[in-house]
């Protein structure tokens, strides 16, 4: 089998991908990551993880991401830097294509996750991990006692403003309109918090910071305009979660693997992670709009691998599940950073 020949191919990165990967590799099965020019996901962007079980310390998303792409390696994966352009499913072997090769593989495992919707405006890029975030449940917890905006105005937004009220003292919703498109449960929710209040009729055009106590810059304002009179003003606070949606990342496969209303990756069956076409698997955040956290993410990556593991099984792809493969591994992971492995 050549270099472009693959038995299994992951296309994306993250805590799935990554996952997929060390429970791939350790089974023998040599798969490739396309990890994208942006290997990571949205732990790329984020600060400080503390969360994640095994970390008493907690840890940086850039840093606890290259633990897991150093694990996934140290077991056989290849990674390759490429985003892929271009996914060919309708026939076994499938083909992929990337900004630099073409490969054909028997099995594919898509892992390219669901990007924030930003706002676009000056400040936002530079200040997230030092006081943006599109996660309060990511990062809720590092805003105790100080004051934090939500923008948005939809159900998430009011879920993502009522959880904030759990450590912030003062929550401010701006939303473009008047009126909220929240459900109406939510809606009361929201209205009935005294934590929360409303700026409306109102867009943040743009991100303030200044330095803070530890010497590095952080969100200390927003910068509103009114949508109907024109009039600029400044609203101070410490932190902006933006909560106008979530893209998931997979433009590159419509029309070929079933998508959802939303665009996410259809699952038909809840007991496994095939999509509707044999031998091609979905983990992560590119098909769960609901929880989007690491952790969950990596337990998707988990089954994606196993799933994937026992259908080349089945269509005469041999995979060595010898004890002499699994005490080899185990062996090799005993000689690692015990926060470094997730248990098996």
């Amino acid at each position: 089998m050549s270099n472009n020949e693959r038995d299994l191919i992951i296309i994306g990165s993250g805590p799935a991908g990554y996952t997929a990967a060390i429970y791939a590799s350790r089974a023998e099965l040599q798969p490739l990551m396309l990890a994208g020019g942006k290997a990571g996901g949205q732990l790329m962007i984020t600060n400080d993880v503390e969360n994640y079980p095994g970390f008493p310390k907690g840890i940086t998303g850039p840093e606890m991401m290259s633990d897991f792409r150093a694990q996934a390696e140290r077991f056989g994966t290849q990674v390759e830097e490429n985003d892929v352009q271009r996914v060919d499913f309708s026939a076994h072997p499938f083909r992929v294509w990337t900004d630099a090769a073409e490969y054909t593989t028997k099995a594919v495992i898509v892992s390219t996750g669901a990007s924030a919707i930003w706002l676009g405006v000056p400040g936002e890029e530079r200040l997230q991990g030092r006081g943006v975030s599109a996660c309060a449940t990511c990062d809720g917890f590092f805003f105790r006692g100080k004051r934090v905006v939500v923008v948005g105005g939809g159900d998430v937004a009011m879920e993502e403003a009522t959880f904030l009220t759990r450590f912030a003292t003062q929550v401010t919703v701006v939303h473009r309109r008047r009126e909220l498109r929240a459900s109406k449960s939510m809606q009361k929710r929201a209205f009935e918090n005294p934590k929360i209040d409303f700026v409306w009729d109102s867009t943040v055009e743009e991100i303030l910071g200044a330095q803070n106590e530890h010497g590095f810059e952080a969100v200390c304002g927003v910068r509103l305009r009114n949508v109907n009179t024109g009039e600029m003003s400044e609203l101070e606070t410490d932190g902006v979660f933006v909560a106008i949606g979530h893209k998931p990342n997979t433009e590159i496969f419509a029309g070929l693997v079933d998508l959802d209303a939303k665009g996410y990756i259809a699952m038909p069956n809840p007991e496994t992670t095939e999509t509707n076409i044999e031998g091609v698997f979905a983990a992560g955040d590119v098909r769960d709009y609901r929880y989007r956290q690491a952790i969950t993410a990596a337990g998707d990556g988990c089954k994606a691998a196993m799933d994937a593991e026992r259908w080349l099984e089945a269509h005469g792809v041999e995979v060595d599940l010898s004890d002499e493969v699994y005490a080899a591994t185990e062996a090799s992971m005993s000689t690692a950073p015990q926060e470094a492995v997730p248990a098996r």
